[in-house]
C-alpha cells in the first residue's frame, strides 16, 4: 500500500512537487522529530490539532500510536466528522475539555494558531511541527517554512568501492535569480542508512560549477568503501526548487563509464522504462529509500509490464537505506524486449538501474509512471494546430561506429495502447525514412532497429536523429506521455550506454495545456539554456543537440556555446546554426581551441543559449575503451 503522503501534483495545467513531506522527513529534523514523539508519550495524553492532514503525514514516518490520543481537533468544521489517526475529528472548540498532558499542533508557522489556543486550553503545553525546524540560516523563505524554495532536496546515488567512482556535477544557476549566498548541504548514508559525512559546500559564483567525487569525499572523512545515497539540500536560494545534477559512474577499469542525473525528488507510487535483462546480463535496480522510516518487506514489487501479476521484493530498507534488487532474480524468464514496471509506494526515488554484461557496466534510470493520466481524446485532434505535436527526439549517433534501438515505454497506468510513428531525420532536417509501428499494445516487445530503418535509405553526413510521434491512422489513445529508451552499442569496443526520456511539443506558438515547455516561466517554450558538464582529461566530451519542431519555426537556430570556466567566469564562446528539424553532434576539443580549453581550466562547462528556439541535447563521455550518453537539463 502506498504512503499516505503528498508528494507531486497534477492539476491538469501543470505539475508540481509538495514540501511538506520534505519537511517532516529530513535527516536533521528526523532525529528531532523522534525526540519529540517520545517526550509527548512520556507526559501522558496528547491531543492533536490537525491542520491541512499534517498529522497524517508526520505519523506516517513517526508513529503517533506511541502516544495516548485524548482526541483529534480541527478548526475547520467541514472536518469535522471525519476520521484521522483512527479517531472521529472533533471540533477545535471542544479542545480544552479533552484532558490532555500536551496539544500537538500538526503545523508549521504554527506561533499565531498556538497563541489563541490559549484561550482554550490554558497553560498545557503546546507542542508543533516547528520544534523540529531547521535553522533560519538555511532557509530562502524563513516566513513560510514549507515554501519549495526552502526544500530543494534531492538524492544522488554515491559509490566508492571495487574501484567503482561516482561524481556529481552541478552549477550555481540560484545565483542567476537573484541568490546571493547560496551553499548545499549534503549528509551521506551508507546501504544501511547509518549517516557516514555530513558537510556544507559553499557555491561558486553565478554560472559556476561544483563536482563531488566519491574519491574525494572518501578521502576527506576517511571513510571505508561505500555504496549510498547522498542527500543534496540547496540552501538560501531563489527562482528554481530542483536540485539539477549530472552523474557520471567511472572506474579503475577503463571500461566502467555511463552517464546519468538527478534522481526527481519526488518519490513516486509507480516507475516504469526498466529493461528486463537481455541474454547474458544482470539488471539491478538500486532502491534508494528517501525517507526515516523502513520500507517493510514485500511493499517493493517488479512486474511485466502488460502483465497481472508482480512479485514482491521481500526485504526490508532501512530508513535512508539503499538496496540493489535483482530484476531478473525476482522475474526469471523475463528478457528484453520486455519492459518491466515497478511498485514502490512512494517509497523511493526516481530509482537508477544498472546493466552487467561481459565484464561492462551501464547506468541509466527508470522514471516517473503517472497515476493521474488518461488519454486524451483531444490529442489525435490536434494535428491542424501542433502539426507533429508531440516529439520525442533521440540522437542517431554514426551509424557506422554505433548501433542504435529504440523500445517504446508506456508511462501512464491509464496507457493501454500507443499509435506510434519512427522518424530518421538527417542533420539538415531532411526526413530520410519514416514507418508506422502499428497500434502498440501495452505490453508490446517492438525493438526499433535503426540499421533495419536504413536499409536502403542514405544519411548523408553518417548521423542525425530519431523522432518518436503519435500516428492514429489505426486509432488509438495518446496523452502526451510518450516515453522510450534508446540503446547505443559501440560496434568497436562492444561498449552500451543508454538513456530514456519523454516527448513534448516543441517550437510553436501554439500552445497546448502546459506544452511548449519552458526551461523558466509557462510555455510556450521558445529558448535554451542547456547545461553541458565537461569531463576531466583524459576523457573528451560529446554533445548532440537537436532542433526538434512540432510545426516550421525559424529554419535555423541562433545557438550560441558559452565556455564558462569553474568560478563562472565565461572564457570563450562559439556559435553554431542548426537547420530546423536537424540536429548537431560535436566534441568540446572540436569547438574550443587548445587556448581557450587551458583558459577554462577544470571544472569548466558550456552554457548553450538560444533565444530563438528550443534545442534538445544529448551529452556524454568519450575515452578508447567506453562512452556514456544522457539527456542534459537546463535551468
Amino acid at each position: 500500500m502506498a504512503l499516505q503522503i503528498d508528494t507531486f501534483r497534477h492539476d491538469g495545467a501543470r505539475h508540481f512537487g509538495t514540501s511538506l513531506f520534505k519537511a517532516l522527513g529530513h535527516p536533521v529534523s528526523a532525529p528531532k522529530a523522534r525526540a519529540l514523539v517520545a517526550e509527548m508519550a512520556a507526559r501522558g495524553k496528547v491531543a492533536v490539532l490537525d491542520v491541512d492532514n499534517g498529522s497524517a503525514h508526520f505519523d506516517t514516518f513517526y508513529d503517533l500510536s506511541q502516544c495516548a490520543l485524548a482526541g483529534v481537533f480541527t478548526q475547520h468544521a467541514e472536518d469535522v466528522g471525519r476520521t484521522i489517526l483512527g479517531a472521529a475529528v472533533e471540533s477545535v472548540t471542544e479542545i480544552g475539555r479533552a484532558g490532555a498532558a500536551t496539544i500537538f499542533v500538526a503545523a508549521f508557522d504554527a506561533k499565531r494558531t498556538i497563541e489563541r489556543l490559549r484561550v482554550l486550553v490554558g497553560d498545557t503545553p503546546i507542542r508543533s511541527f516547528d520544534d523540529i525546524r531547521l535553522p533560519d540560516s538555511w532557509l530562502s523563505n524563513p516566513r513560510r517554512y514549507t515554501d519549495p524554495l526552502n526544500f530543494a532536496t534531492n538524492f544522488a546515488f554515491l559509490r566508492e568501492s571495487g574501484g567503482h567512482h561516482t561524481a556529481l556535477r552541478t552549477a550555481n544557476y540560484w545565483s542567476g535569480y537573484g541568490a546571493t549566498d547560496p551553499g548545499l548541504w549534503l549528509c551521506l548514508f551508507d546501504e544501511t542508512g547509518v549517516e557516514l559525512a555530513t558537510w556544507n559546500e559553499p557555491l561558486p559564483p553565478a554560472g559556476g560549477t561544483l563536482t563531488i567525487d566519491s574519491r574525494e569525499v572518501r578521502a576527506r572523512f576517511g571513510l571505508p568503501e561505500f555504496t549510498g545515497s547522498l542527500f543534496v539540500h540547496a540552501l538560501r536560494i531563489k527562482g528554481h526548487e530542483v536540485v539539477k545534477y549530472a552523474l557520471d559512474t567511472y572506474g579503475d577499469d577503463a571500461t566502467v563509464l555511463s552517464a546519468t542525473h538527478d534522481a526527481n525528488a519526488w518519490p513516486a507510487d509507480y516507475y516504469a522504462g526498466l529493461p528486463a535483462p537481455a541474454r547474458g546480463e544482470r539488471v539491478t535496480l538500486w532502491v534508494q529509500n528517501a525517507h526515516p522510516m523502513t520500507i517493510p518487506a514485500n511493499e517493493i514489487a517488479l512486474g511485466v509490464m502488460g502483465g497481472r501479476k508482480s512479485v514482491r521484493f521481500p526485504v526490508a530498507v532501512p530508513p535512508f537505506g539503499t538496496v540493489a534488487l535483482d530484476a531478473g532474480a525476482l522475474l526469471p524468464g523475463v528478457k528484453w524486449p520486455a519492459q518491466l514496471e515497478v511498485t514502490a509506494g512512494r517509497y523511493f526515488v526516481r530509482p537508477r538501474y544498472e546493466i552487467e554484461r561481459r565484464g561492462r557496466t551501464r547506468m541509466a534510470h527508470a522514471n516517473v509512471e503517472r497515476t493521474d493520466l488518461l488519454p486524451d481524446p483531444q490529442i489525435p485532434r490536434l494535428e491542424p494546430l501542433l502539426g507533429k505535436g508531440f516529439i520525442l527526439p533521440m540522437p542517431l549517433l554514426p551509424v557506422a561506429r554505433y548501433r542504435t534501438t529504440v523500445l517504446p515505454t508506456p508511462m501512464a497506468r491509464g496507457q493501454k495502447d500507443m499509435p506510434i510513428a519512427v522518424i530518421v531525420a538527417d542533420v539538415r532536417g531532411r526526413e530520410v525514412t519514416r514507418k508506422f509501428l502499428g497500434k502498440l499494445a501495452r505490453g508490446h516487445r517492438t525493438l526499433i532497429d535503426a540499421d533495419e530503418l536504413l536499409a536502403g535509405a542514405g544519411l548523408e553526413d553518417g548521423y542525425g536523429h530519431i523522432e518518436l510521434v503519435y500516428d492514429f491512422q489505426d486509432g488509438g489513445g495518446a496523452d502526451g506521455w510518450l516515453h522510450a529508451i534508446a540503446r547505443y552499442e559501440d560496434r568497436e569496443t562492444g561498449h552500451i550506454a543508454e538513456t530514456s526520456f519523454g516527448a513534448h511539443v516543441f517550437n510553436t506558438l501554439t500552445i497546448y495545456k502546459d506544452e511548449p515547455q519552458s526551461y523558466t516561466g509557462g510555455p510556450p517554450g521558445l529558448s535554451t539554456r542547456l547545461f553541458l558538464r565537461l569531463g576531466p582529461e583524459p576523457l573528451e566530451t560529446m554533445c548532440h543537440l537537436t532542433y526538434p519542431a512540432s510545426r516550421q519555426w525559424h529554419a535555423h537556430s541562433d545557438t550560441t556555446l558559452q565556455l564558462i570556466a569553474a568560478d563562472g567566469r565565461e572564457v570563450a564562446s562559439e556559435h553554431v546554426s542548426i537547420a530546423c528539424g536537424g540536429s548537431l553532434l560535436w566534441r568540446y576539443s572540436e569547438v574550443f581551441d587548445a587556448s581557450a580549453r587551458a583558459k577554462a581550466g577544470a571544472g569548466a562547462s558550456v552554457l548553450i543559449r538560444d533565444s530563438t528556439c528550443r534545442l534538445f541535447g544529448y551529452h556524454g563521455l568519450v575515452s578508447a575503451k567506453a562512452f556514456s550518453l544522457d539527456h542534459m537539463f537546463g535551468f
